[in-house]
């Protein structure tokens, strides 16, 4: 169990020193803000769609480790998938984070399900993941 809570740490301090993703992106096709108001968390998420799946993402953002680190994860998880697949992913990635089994293998993600029992952070760990949801809303594509 160390081990396991050794490469969560790891894993979580390697994707916030250097966040994958971490631009702007200037010719979006989906910007979408999000921010979690209980401890100050924000980012911006930039989405350039074509033809229903997600060709780029990036993000801008502040906050704790875990929050920067689940969007920089996220990023990786999402670049290149349809926005159906990536709407999924988001729905399994959140049932991780609140003691769910995912419906999908959610690969590297699965190493922010110890978040789950830090009640408090829960909110950081997804606020990338509601964004995400939120700006594919916006779009035709869903």
């Amino acid at each position: 169990m160390a081990f396991l809570d050794n490469l969560y740490k790891e894993i979580i301090l390697e994707h916030y020193k250097r966040p994958r993703n971490r631009r702007e992106i200037l010719d979006a096709t989906v910007i979408q803000d999000g921010i979690n108001p209980s401890c100050g968390d924000e980012l911006e998420l930039y989405l350039v769609i074509d033809n229903g799946v997600i060709s780029q993402v990036g993000f801008i953002g502040e906050g704790c480790a875990i929050s920067q680190a689940s969007a920089s994860m996220m990023t990786e998880a999402i670049q290149g998938k349809s926005v159906l697949q990536a709407l999924k992913t988001s729905e399994s990635f959140k049932k991780m984070i609140h003691n769910d089994e995912p419906d999908e293998d959610l690969g590297d993600l699965i190493m922010l399900q110890g978040v789950s029992k830090l009640h408090a952070r829960v909110k950081c760990a997804t606020l990338s993941w509601v964004t995400l949801e939120r700006a594919l809303a916006e779009t035709d594509e869903s």
